[in-house]
């Protein structure tokens, strides 16, 4: 009777932890598969806002932004993040409307392609952190997947420029008389 004991141990022990193992190796597969996906949507969202600048730089005939947005849209994925960096510079030179539809292409690209590096970023260090864990690489379970990298570029978010009205300085008021005091 004792034997039957360890036996259903070991048992419930080896069924446990293979339980555990294949769990941990899922979500390995999912957080890679995952940052695979962010970095698709990321380089939809650097296309859009790339083309949207080029059709604003054709609009406003502005070289320096259409050259920028062509070597973005042209860029090979190691000279990327210069070129966006470069293109979000030149975005920011440019006085942009709400109200215009070209404008607006622009403004809302770069904020959707703002929030698709920060999802994508954020994915890439959930599985750098995954990759980092002692079980996941004594057992190889990253061999199938590349190391996801990160895209580091500058707040690519424009917004729209908006007239400043000039401010008036303050009028100078004298202060009161202090009481009690004979002038």
């Amino acid at each position: 009777m004792r034997n039957m004991w360890w036996v259903v141990v070991v048992v419930a022990v080896v069924a446990v932890l293979a339980t555990y193992l294949t769990w941990t190796a899922q979500r390995v597969d999912r957080l890679h598969a995952r940052s695979a996906a962010a970095a698709r949507s990321l380089d939809a969202h650097l296309l859009r806002r790339s083309a949207a600048a080029a059709v604003l730089a054709e609009e406003r005939q502005a070289p320096e932004l259409y050259a920028a947005a062509r070597i973005a849209l042209d860029a090979v994925p190691e000279e990327r993040e210069a070129a966006e960096n470069d293109l979000t510079r030149q975005l920011r030179t440019v006085p942009l409307s709400p109200e215009d539809p070209k404008d607006d292409a622009v403004i809302s690209a770069s904020r959707r392609l703002g929030l698709a590096r920060q999802v994508h970023n954020d994915l890439a260090r959930e599985a750098h952190a995954a990759r980092r864990r002692r079980l996941v690489r004594v057992l190889l379970l990253t061999r199938r997947h590349d190391r996801p990298r990160f895209f580091d570029i500058d707040d690519p978010t424009v917004t729209a420029s908006r007239p400043v009205a000039p401010v008036s300085p303050a009028p100078v008021v004298a202060p009161p008389p202090a009481a009690g005091v004979a002038g």
